[in-house]
């Protein structure tokens, strides 16, 4: 396959009041047909956002807004590009775009779009229906800040046991209690 596809850098800024140094990031392969939209659902799964019940919003190069219309009971800002049917063909090599989900969180993303376009096949092994990440760094913060399953903000974290792996069931060899007999 040739050489059409994007590949689009996209690191963690901030969010939830926090900077982040060194940032998080992932690369993306995108097609250029693909939306806004489904670089959207890429990135959220590439940053490992489960709770999808917010606003997000791309703001491009010159200020133009894209996010989905739909989900703004017609308060979207100004001039904004719906987002399920603008293309990824109107990125530029080089150019650098912003991604906000969570407007009150503000999930930050700085995106760079590389100036050499990319085969899926050779970074991915596939041809994906929609954006992939196919490199990433970084530790990935929780979206609400929560450390373990019952973390809701002023609990103190559980202490941690002395055999950590000791209530594991024995799937692998060294989950589950020490035998005494090995």
């Amino acid at each position: 396959m040739a050489r059409t596809w994007l590949s689009i850098k996209v690191e963690l800024v901030s969010g939830r009041g926090n900077d982040y140094w060194p940032r998080p990031g992932r690369i993306m392969a995108a097609a250029r047909s693909h939306t806004f939209e489904q670089l959207a659902e890429a990135i959220d799964d590439a940053f490992a956002r489960w709770d999808r019940a917010h606003l997000h919003l791309f703001t491009l190069a010159d200020g133009t807004p894209v996010s989905p219309l739909h989900l703004w009971d017609g308060e979207a800002p100004d001039g904004t590009l719906d987002g399920r049917t603008s293309k990824l063909s109107r990125l530029r090599p080089g150019e650098q775009f912003a991604y906000v989900f969570d407007l009150g969180d503000d999930w930050a993303h700085l995106c760079t779009v590389a100036e050499q376009r990319i085969d899926p096949l050779d970074e991915l092994g596939v041809v994906p229906q929609a954006p992939m990440p196919f490199w990433g760094w970084g530790d990935i913060p929780d979206q609400y800040g929560r450390a373990w399953d019952a973390d809701d903000g002023e609990t103190p974290a559980p202490k941690r046991p002395g055999r950590p792996l000791a209530d594991l069931p024995p799937i692998l060899p060294w989950w589950g209690p020490q035998r005494q007999d090995r």
